[in-house]
């Protein structure tokens, strides 16, 4: 419902019009519903949420299959004490272990293991069916490059480079 102030105040919020609203409601609902669903897939057959998936990804792409966890968290988007956790758990697995950063005592990197490896061989398949069904059969090529350069456009606006921003993996 759109709940516009009558006055023109100018510490008054820029309500959202109707068809923003439209907008944003099916962008939620959207996004909920592409997580969950692979979320559900990547549970069903690898036993792991899809943010754990993602880690293993990133770890796989990385040089000697490492990252510094800091890095990791950045590149995941998560706080550091999110990250912390999924690790232990991909360790529990067997799947990442965590290693000392020479040059610094305090750093610590994740290492894709050979069995993180054998999961992700296992699991990309259907992940990429779920993703390609769920998501890009159902845009046109267009629509897909639109749908990029807009995601590409709300990210980069959301991770200001000035020191001091609240970003998640800063916490």
């Amino acid at each position: 419902m759109n709940t516009a102030p009558t006055s023109a105040r100018t510490d008054e919020p820029r309500w959202l019009t109707d068809d923003e609203q439209g907008v944003w409601r099916s962008y939620l609902q959207a996004t909920t519903l592409l997580e969950d669903h692979l979320d559900r897939q990547l549970q069903r057959d690898a036993g792991m949420p899809h943010i754990y998936y993602g880690l293993l990804v990133r770890l796989a792409d990385s040089p000697d299959r490492r990252l510094r966890m800091t890095e990791l968290a950045r590149d995941a988007k998560i706080t550091r004490s999110r990250l912390s956790h999924a690790v232990a758990r991909l360790e529990k697995n067997g799947w990442v272990r965590r290693e000392d950063c020479p040059s610094d005592k305090r750093g610590q990197f994740a290492v894709l293991t050979d069995e993180g490896v054998a999961v992700l061989d296992r699991t990309a398949p259907g992940h990429v069916r779920a993703v390609r069904g769920a998501l890009f059969d159902r845009l046109t090529p267009e629509q897909a490059k639109s749908l990029g350069e807009i995601m590409q456009i709300v990210a980069e606006g959301l991770q200001p480079d000035e020191a001091g921003a609240d970003l998640p993996w800063l916490r």
